[in-house]
């Protein structure tokens, strides 16, 4: 079990990889039900890291899996476990990743969804491995319906966690925003992880004209949708939730090899290289920015010389036509220009360092020559109508999704790019407010 298959060829990855995690823990993520987890407990279905395969780690119950893992089952039926999302949202995909379960993994999957009014009033606490759900729980989870929610996914083969074939993609056509989703397996057996790919949803119904708001935030309908390199991070890893954890959770490239031998340095200190990086992201709804928050936290020694963010405002038709280049086309114009940056900072601009633009559906953050931006955030006004949730489907309460800093304080003049980093203690909270400005 321990031996993973070297991957032969690397298969083409679905377009959809390039979307939002809505199910991941680090944004709220969690399972609130598991039918059984006597070797290991659903819970690590949702874990950002991926997954780890250790040969001595044993419990009394048997061998301890990184992943989800039930008995082998002697009875009527079948394994399932209920996932509440951490961002509700339109699914486009999903990856059910059976790494390391190589002799005991689950044959088959489906997957069914929900969208909920209210959260249920159960969850799961502690370490639940060896436990299976007691009969009140079974009768609290029967009280959604679960079994006749949508179906995303048929019953469908699992493949081996081998290296070459762990990654079990399923496209999603579902176009209704999704709060819970039911995972089954057909009939028990192990997963490893499970990513749910998607766009956030937010009703718009409760924002007021004149309030600003993160545009690009994954809460709030942000999502990349190409990238010249993300050796270390992904670019979409800007847009969550809070600051970001460490390096990992942030856009990090590899180091170009066409750096010159000798750098030099323009009047303004700005490394003169022959080559950059490059990320677009459609924003939520589209809008007029009128702030701009590019932070380096943690990237200490591997943070961009210079950065600059360009705009554009494009028809789906426009998007689709720029997406088939890669990003080689477009009417692009300057928002932010090239900005000296420094290591584990958040640097603000305000109005006096943005060039005036139309309102815009999509960014390019470009970064010279490379390196690592924990977070991205672009404060304004939606300038258009954004659908709220499907007239069928329900919205859940407010603390159904955390929304990342979603409220903007009053606006005060913006620092300069070489602005004192605020304190450690100034880590804003998954819903905390824009930070406010240096005068």
């Amino acid at each position: 079990m321990a031996e993973r298959k070297a991957a032969a060829k690397a298969s083409a990855e679905p377009d959809f990889l390039q979307s939002n995690d809505l199910a991941c823990e680090a944004v709220g993520g969690t399972v609130i039900f598991a039918t059984d987890e006597w070797f290991a407990p659903a819970a690590n279905l949702l874990k950002r890291e991926t997954p780890t395969f250790s040969p001595s780690a044993f419990t009394k119950f048997g061998k301890l899996m990184d992943g989800w893992e039930t008995r082998r089952k002697r009875t009527a039926g079948h394994d399932w476990c209920i996932v509440q999302l951490g961002v509700a949202g339109q699914i486009q995909g999903l990856d059910v990743d059976t790494s390391f379960f190589t002799g005991n993994h689950s044959p088959c999957v489906s997957v069914q969804a929900g969208c909920l009014e209210k959260h249920p009033p159960f969850t799961l606490e502690g370490d639940r491995t060896g436990m299976a759900a007691s009969a009140a729980q079974l009768a609290a989870v029967a009280e959604l319906g679960s079994e006749a929610w949508p179906e995303l996914v048929c019953v469908s083969e699992l493949k081996p966690g081998y290296s070459d074939c762990c990654h079990n993609y399923f496209k999603v056509n579902f176009n209704h925003r999704v709060t819970h989703l039911r995972l089954n397996m057909h009939p028990d057996g192990g997963i490893a992880r499970l990513r749910v790919y998607g766009v956030g949803q937010r009703d718009w119904s409760s924002v007021s004209p004149q309030q600003e708001v993160d545009l690009v935030a994954m809460t709030n309908g942000g999502v990349c949708l190409g990238y010249s390199d993300a050796h270390f991070g992904h670019p979409r890893n800007m847009i969550g939730l809070g600051r970001a954890a460490n390096m990992a959770d942030g856009w990090e490239t590899a180091r170009r090899p066409d750096r010159p031998q000798h750098l030099k340095v323009d009047q303004r200190g700005i490394l003169q290289v022959p080559g950059c990086e490059w990320t677009v992201f459609r924003l939520g709804p589209p809008g007029l920015i009128r702030g701009v928050e590019v932070d380096t936290n943690h990237f200490r020694g591997n943070f961009p010389d210079s950065c600059r963010i360009d705009v554009c405002s494009l028809t789906p038709e426009d998007e689709a036509q720029c997406v088939g280049t890669n990003w080689n086309s477009g009417k692009w114009q300057v928002l932010l220009p090239p900005q000296k940056l420094r290591p584990h900072h958040r640097h603000l601009y305000g109005e006096a360092q943005l060039a005036p633009t139309p309102p815009v559906t999509h960014v390019r953050l470009t970064i010279s020559p490379d390196g690592g931006v924990s977070r991205l955030r672009l404060w304004g006004r939606p300038t258009a109508p954004t659908a709220a949730p499907q007239a069928n489907q329900e919205r859940p309460p407010p603390t159904a999704a955390p929304q990342a800093n979603q409220e903007r304080p009053p606006p005060t003049a913006a620092p300069q790019a070489n602005q004192e980093r605020p304190p450690p203690t100034a880590a804003p909270q998954a819903n905390q407010e824009r930070p406010a400005s240096k005068l």
